[in-house]
């Protein structure tokens, strides 16, 4: 099957858009990412769609921005929305259905915890009521549970806030730049041991988007000179087991996605030069780095000491100040993953610039659960 690459790819500054709609900010980022390959809605043949909170929202974008008539899907995957979108047009192309696709992933969310709302007549379930479903109370509970298996501490944690905060202050489409210096982050109001506010994702406004091509079409249209190959796409989801506890949930999805990942493009995590992954919380962060294959199990805590997670490091990861300060926009998190990584393997990426960058990879998880990854080549 021939290749798929990235030809455009842009999104919109995350932050706070009271006065602008779901689709609004969709069609921003959609005219970005088509303005960076210097196509228009006319030379796309489908678009894929990813959003939570709304429906139809592929459709209604076209509405603003040029109805021609093509494919429409809209999928929600949680946390992994937009990096599903972004599949399946990989998916679409791989298949030969088309050579030039669409991919968009938008969100608005309101400020402070995401809480589950009540469907119909369904009962609350008593862990909900208490709070331990809570995103919060979950990545509370990995930590602890990890720092109970192999002594990691809340000051290693809190030094993934200190680095991706640290990070975002080269990114001018990240919510927050701004320096929280270790004390700052431990002394923040806690919200769930060991998870201080300053460890927590920020719910913010964003999307972004994407334009994929064949190979072959993407050699004739002549944009091949700035296009990152997409080397992966994989997707996975629980497994059954007897009991599914909280540390499988988190940790398992991800490393059957990755694995499938590195298996598919013929490379492992001693290949990467840099990685996009999902810090929804500080504690989370330490245990992908494991669950990537990016040091051993029980090494998270030990690798953020080191550095190499850091810019200028061995293998960066969140130059773009991650979920916890660029912003968490669930349905557009995926696609903006894959934009920070595409940035870089362009050489694109300015004061933040992984030098020599030519492999990378993003990694997003949605509870339920979903997880995506995709490893992507610089052309």
């Amino acid at each position: 099957m021939a290749d798929v690459y990235v030809v455009g790819i842009d999104m919109i500054r995350f932050g706070r858009y009271p006065e602008r709609t779901v689709v609004q900010l969709a069609a921003d980022a959609v005219l970005l990412a088509l303005d960076d390959c210097g196509l228009g809605i006319t030379d796309i043949q489908a678009l894929f769609s990813g959003n939570i909170g709304e429906t139809m929202t592929g459709q209604r974008t076209l509405q603003l921005i040029g109805q021609t008539g093509i494919p429409v899907v809209n999928c929600t995957n949680a946390c992994a929305t937009g990096a599903t979108a972004f599949r399946e047009g990989w998916t679409a192309i791989k298949a030969g259905l088309f050579d030039t696709v669409l991919c968009v992933g938008v969100e608005k969310m309101a400020p402070g915890m995401i809480v589950k709302k009540k469907v119909g007549n369904e009962p609350f379930p008593a862990e909900g009521l208490i709070g331990s479903e809570t995103m919060p109370a979950v990545f509370s509970m990995v930590g602890l549970e990890h720092a109970r298996k192999y002594g990691t501490t809340i000051e290693q944690f809190a030094k993934v806030s200190v680095k991706n905060h640290h990070h975002s202050t080269f990114n001018p489409k990240s919510m927050y730049q701004k320096e929280t210096p270790l004390e700052e982050v431990l002394g923040a109001e806690m919200i769930a041991y060991p998870n201080t506010k300053l460890m927590c994702s920020v719910n913010v406004d964003g999307a972004a988007a994407a334009v994929l091509m064949s190979e072959k079409r993407a050699r004739e249209a002549g944009v091949l000179d700035r296009a990152v190959r997409v080397r992966a796409s994989a997707l996975a989801s629980d497994a059954w087991t007897e009991r599914n506890q909280v540390m499988q949930d988190v940790n398992t999805v991800s490393r059957q996605a990755a694995a499938s990942a590195y298996d598919m493009a013929g490379l492992g995590p001693q290949d990467l030069q840099l990685v996009e992954l999902h810090d929804c919380f500080a504690t989370a962060e330490i245990l992908h780095y494991e669950n990537l294959g990016l040091c051993r199990d029980g090494e998270g805590g030990r690798l953020i000491d080191s550095g190499d997670t850091s810019l200028g490091g061995r293998i960066p990861v969140n130059v773009s100040g991650g979920l916890l300060s660029k912003g968490h926009p669930l349905g557009a998190t995926g696609i903006a993953n894959i934009y920070e990584v595409s940035t870089h393997l362009r050489g694109e990426a300015g004061r933040r610039q992984v030098e020599g960058a030519r492999i990378g990879l993003t990694h997003v998880v949605g509870l339920g659960s979903a997880c995506a990854v995709h490893i992507l080549e610089k052309a």
